[in-house]
């Protein structure tokens, strides 16, 4: 498989994330199916951060053991290093930039299109983590197992969409075309460039970095999505919304799994 074929599959799997956006367009709704649908987002941002966590965690086990058996902790001791920074970014860097932001900004922004910007950034981290797994596998000649990322990605990338526009929607806030073009392109089109360097080059401390700014990010998405939802004072709709919201991120995800990904 050429780059070339390689990136564009890549660009399939990261822009799918726009058959989740239309769910934008709901407009508002009653407060209990506000509720739940800002909890099912929040549902599959806690599992994207456990996911995203794990997947960082591979190459650092791996780096253990090799140390275990050579004295030799350079490795280990570096991709630990890149977690902790892309943790310390990813948290503290948008907090900074958010609050920077808001100063600068004469009108205060719309809740939900602020925190809709700010998960595509998050899952733009993450799709470029999963866009070098793409470029990687291709350039080693695993073709069946990049095939195989490419539609797995795709169809989580549909629940990331979900997860983008579930504010607006909870929100009720009226949006345009050209927003929601803007938010999948953050939050997809990482996977694309992902892919294209990924072909050309492997690098497992880029590959950790990238996660922890993901979940870094997450961690801060997630504690505003916490702060809306207890806004609407519902916790036991919240907690179906939360729960199901996992799951289904879940099942879509254990596509790789039965993939062999």
């Amino acid at each position: 498989m050429t780059i070339w074929q390689t990136t564009a599959l890549g660009a399939v799997a990261g822009f799918t994330i726009y058959l989740g956006l239309p769910l934008a367009g709901l407009g508002r709704r009653p407060h209990a199916f506000q509720n739940v649908l800002n909890a099912f987002a929040l549902g599959i941002l806690l599992f994207l951060i456990w996911d995203v966590l794990s997947k960082a965690q591979e190459p650092i086990d791996t780096a253990m053991r090799a140390g275990l058996r050579s004295g030799h902790w350079g490795a280990f001791l570096s991709l630990v290093a890149m977690l902790a920074v892309g943790l310390v970014v990813g948290v503290v860097g948008l907090v900074t930039f958010h609050a920077r932001m808001l100063r600068r900004t004469s009108a205060a922004p719309r809740p939900g299109h602020a925190l809709t910007l700010m998960i595509a950034t998050g899952l733009g981290l993450h799709n470029f983590s999963e866009g070098l797994a793409i470029g990687q596998a291709a350039a080693t000649g695993a073709i069946g197992f990049a095939v195989i990322l490419i539609i797995g990605f795709g169809l989580h990338n549909v629940t990331e969409g979900f997860a983008v526009a579930s504010p607006l929607a909870a929100a009720g806030e009226p949006t345009s075309w050209p927003f929601l073009g803007l938010a999948g392109l953050i939050g997809g089109g990482p996977t694309f460039i992902g892919t294209l360097i990924g072909y050309r080059a492997t690098s497992p401390l880029a590959f950790v970095l990238f996660l922890a700014l993901a979940a870094g990010a997450l961690f801060y998405i997630v504690g505003e999505m916490f702060a809306v939802g207890r806004r609407f004072r519902a916790p036991v709709g919240a907690a179906w919304g939360l729960v199901i919201g996992f799951l289904f991120a879940y099942g879509t995800d254990l596509l790789l799994t039965i993939g062999g990904a």
